[in-house]
């Protein structure tokens, strides 16, 4: 190895180092920590746990709508949610507040539109097949988010 390539590794490695070490600062965690769940585990974020799949036959309608979309979209759209970060940006780029990036908030989807969006996809939204929402979970979901209408 020659001794300027030798020097410049070694230059980056301190540089590395004092990165970390700065990062660090040697400080102690906050009083208490993160919030635990049982058995002193700490909790995620809404948006990094799935919500329980709601109890009933996926393919018939009748259950609960919102613990349908929580389980099927609440890991992209409840906040915090990649899909809603994006949203709410779009939507305030566009003029409006930003609470509009949360989908329950809306006050403009028709069930129509929630469905074609579900099924085809939008920007970063994968299409949703009937095996990942059963056409009964999607009628129950966009009629749940077009409610407000």
């Amino acid at each position: 190895m020659s001794t300027s390539l030798t020097k410049r590794l070694a230059l980056g490695a301190a540089v590395v180092l004092i990165a970390t070490l700065a990062a660090c600062k040697g400080e102690a965690p906050a009083p208490g920590g993160p919030a635990k769940g049982p058995g002193g585990v700490p909790q995620f974020p809404p948006y990094q746990m799935r919500a329980e799949q709601p109890v009933g036959n996926r393919l018939v309608g009748g259950r609960d709508p919102q613990a349908v979309f929580e389980h099927q979209c609440g890991y992209c759209h409840l906040p915090g949610g990649m899909g809603t970060n994006l949203l709410t940006k779009q939507r305030i780029m566009a003029g409006q507040p930003p609470e509009t990036g949360i989908l329950a908030n809306r006050t403009d989807l028709t069930a129509d539109y929630v469905k074609a969006v579900v099924r085809n996809g939008k920007n970063a939204m994968p299409p949703q097949t009937r095996v990942d929402m059963t056409d009964a979970e999607l009628d129950a979901v966009a009629g749940w988010l077009a409610r407000k209408r």
